[in-house]
């Protein structure tokens, strides 16, 4: 498991004054500010946030060293990242999706699915994108207690029981 966990991103500049729109990948979203400062994905570029107003999909910030609307611009897409040991521990049945991303998927009865590709949320609930050699094309698994009844984060597999004719 990675030490640093992804909590935000930089969807671009906001304003003339060096702001930035930054999208909060946290569960309440305003905690974000509390993990300051954030680094990119190598840890070694650090950026101190301050949240200056709620705007829409996210917050207008200060980013630490970025001045201009030219400097924030350059950082659009920049992912931010916090050590693992900053954030609150998850209960038994909550995951980080950093966690889940690269698991081999079997179905109940032992049979290799694929590996987690990404997680994914349009609203409703989680699903993982399972893909494999034997998958013609990327499969939305919902992940809930019915169709991922296990998740074993120390063999790092998942025993699924997806919905008949998902694979």
């Amino acid at each position: 498991m990675s030490d640093l966990i992804c909590v935000g991103s930089v969807a671009g500049s906001f304003g003339v004054r060096g702001e930035v729109r930054l999208k909060s990948f946290c569960a309440v979203p305003e905690d974000i500010e509390l993990y300051s400062p954030l680094t990119d994905e190598t840890g070694t570029r650090r950026f101190p946030i301050v949240l200056t107003r709620a705007i829409k999909n996210g917050f207008a910030a200060h980013l630490g060293g970025v001045e201009t609307k030219e400097e924030a611009d350059a950082l659009k897409g920049l992912r931010l990242y916090t050590q693992r040991n900053r954030l609150p521990s998850l209960p038994d049945d909550e995951f980080y999706h950093t966690d889940l991303i690269g698991l081999e998927v079997f179905d109940t009865g032992g049979t290799l699915l694929g590996k987690v590709i990404s997680v994914q949320n349009h609203g409703a609930s989680d699903l993982l994108e399972i893909g494999g050699a034997t998958l013609k094309s990327p499969v939305l698994l919902p992940f809930t207690q019915a169709a991922v009844p296990t998740v074993d984060l120390d063999q790092r597999r998942i025993v699924a029981d997806p919905p008949e004719g998902l694979f």
